[in-house]
């Protein structure tokens, strides 16, 4: 066991027995005491690890590939860890540290997944291995390791692609003669027990707990507009709506490699319509975004949806958003076909088959009635479906109102008529109609 020691002058230092018994001291100066505890703690199991000569836990292994060479350093002089090699292009950890750092191209997300990958491969492999010695039978051992860690085949999977890539571009600079992970076989990561179809009903009675119009938008882009959260929730604006063409263009941060992929329509669909509307109505004049309260990337949106669940007495589904999206393609593969839907949800035939789309019990429904629409299908949404019927009927009023101009009354059914904006379908003028937006 270690302990923690703060001087006069609050400088702290941890104490430990090392295994031959001899007293220990890691001086920390002035270090915060929550990051002393942690330091304290690795220190605990890696002084047990070497008592008892086995391998360090993965969450150790990888916080001492991580760490600052200041903290390294003291460990090295106490005899903890061996000398950390400086970084070098032909070593496992130098290479891939440079090569982190050099791909100033790719997003800070893409970032922190190569780190994450690097951590795992330095949980296994020596920091200063040469690069060269990497065989495939090492390579299969890490796979084997991963698992023995407890990953997730989709984590491993992951990891296996990034480290994969490390490789290839050591290849690719002549500092390997092959890639050893070339041939590493990656997990399948569709888990088809982790596929949830969110119904109508479900819908609609976690809308009802949802304290403000922000957040019910925010659930009904995803269950009913199929977006991605947050990135496609967050880079939606009021330019993006298109009222008058009954569109949404979805901007997919996501696919902004894919010169073609990265802009999508979608249509306006009627469960949105009255959402927007209000989001619209409480706006102030001049707003850009549709989210604009809930707008942290690194928000914990999914705390917050778990508890709008639970009030309304359903138990959390696994991968709360992304079984939303699954369930909105899933609701329209049943209705259109499957290139128009992958279309609007900007996915592909085979990812959708492959991790989105599931059998309902409304499937089960219909072919027990031999195949035809059944009764709960036809009359799922009554009212979705008038209300589509009116907005067509409803003509667009020939001038456009202006947001910071006054709001004029519509001489049809006396509802009021709003310009959105200029966008990919020039201005957006629009009558709401019935309950509709």
């Amino acid at each position: 066991m270690a302990s923690i020691s703060t001087d006069r002058k609050g400088l702290r230092r941890i104490l430990f027995v090392d295994g031959n018994g001899e007293r220990k001291a890691i001086r920390l100066g002035r270090t915060p005491k929550k990051k002393v505890n942690e330091i304290k703690r690795r220190v605990e199991d890696i002084v047990a690890a070497k008592a008892g000569n086995y391998s360090l836990e993965r969450e150790t292994a990888e916080w001492l590939a991580g760490i600052e060479d200041r903290i390294h350093q003291k460990l090295e002089a106490v005899g903890l860890v061996p000398k950390r090699v400086a970084p070098d292009a032909a070593t496992v950890g130098g290479f891939t540290l440079d090569y982190i750092e050099r791909r100033t191209d790719t997003k800070s997300s893409t970032r922190v997944s190569m780190k994450l990958a690097r951590q795992r491969l330095l949980g296994y492999f020596d920091a200063g291995r040469d690069l060269r010695s990497v065989t495939p039978l090492d390579a299969d051992m890490w796979a084997v390791w991963l698992k023995e860690q407890k990953y997730a085949d989709a984590t491993i999977a992951r990891t296996i692609k990034r480290v994969r890539q490390f490789f290839r571009a050591a290849l690719r600079g002549d500092l390997i003669p092959r890639n050893p992970f070339d041939d590493l076989k990656i997990p399948n990561t569709a888990n088809p027990t982790r596929l949830f179809f969110v119904t109508r009903e479900m819908a609609d009675a976690v809308l009802t707990q949802c304290p403000t119009n922000e957040w019910k938008l925010i659930f009904a882009l995803c269950r009913y507009g199929g977006l991605r959260c947050p990135t496609e929730l967050l880079s939606l604006t009021w330019s993006d709506v298109d009222v008058h063409r009954n569109r949404i263009l979805i901007h997919s941060t996501k696919l902004e490699h894919h010169a073609t992929k990265c802009k999508r329509f979608i249509p306006l669909f009627p469960e949105l319509r009255p959402l927007l509307w209000l989001a619209y109505e409480e706006c102030p004049d001049g707003e850009k975004y549709v989210i604009r309260k809930t707008r942290d990337t690194n928000a914990n949106l999914r705390t917050r949806l778990t508890k709008y669940i639970q009030r309304a007495g359903l138990k959390p589904w696994p991968r709360l958003f992304q079984n939303l999206r699954a369930s909105r393609e899933t609701e329209l593969a049943g209705q259109f076909p499957l290139h128009v839907v992958t279309e609007w949800l900007g996915n592909s035939n085979l990812i959708a088959a492959k991790h989105y789309l599931s059998v309902t019990d409304a499937d089960f429904d219909k072919a027990v009635r031999g195949g035809a629409k059944s009764d709960a299908q036809t009359a799922q949404n009554p009212a979705q479906s008038r209300s589509a019927q009116e907005c067509h009927e409803v003509p667009l009023p020939s001038e456009v109102v202006s947001r910071q101009g006054s709001r004029h009354t519509s001489a049809l059914r006396g509802i009021p008529s709003v310009s959105l904006g200029d966008g990919p379908g020039g201005t957006r003028t629009h009558t709401p109609c019935g309950t509709g937006f």
